[in-house]
């Protein structure tokens, strides 16, 4: 399983930003994927999961209202749609997946699979 995320980069507070993780290596329909983010000097921290057959999703309480996960199957990616950037969602951002049937997937020990991460900034 090989994922890739992509669509950091910089942006001004208030802007918005999506970021992309694109999945390979089998079929997706029975996983779970997630965004996670960790800043300079903090723990990685959950942002989002989606299920990729159900399409449920769950959130982070500092970003709902802000931030959408989605996913197309056709593509296999999943995206993290995010708007009303504050300075604090600065962060490396990391997809991940799993088969693991816990709900919700909020915790990063519940994913096996990772990505390598995408910064984004976010200037005040």
């Amino acid at each position: 399983v090989q994922l890739q995320a992509s669509g950091g980069g910089l942006v001004q507070a208030g802007g918005s930003l999506r970021l992309s993780c694109a999945a390979s290596g089998r079929t997706f329909s029975g996983y779970k994927m997630g965004w996670f983010r960790q800043a300079p000097g903090k723990e990685r921290e959950f942002v989002a999961t989606i299920s990729w057959r159900s399409g449920n999703t769950y959130y982070a309480d500092s970003v709902k209202g802000r931030f959408t996960i989605s996913r197309d199957n056709s593509k296999n990616t999943v995206y993290l749609q995010m708007y009303s950037l504050k300075p604090e969602d600065t962060a490396v951002y990391y997809c991940a997946g799993s088969t693991s049937p816990i709900s919700p997937m909020n915790k990063a020990t519940y994913f096996d699979y990772w990505g390598q991460g995408t910064l984004v900034t976010v200037s005040s």
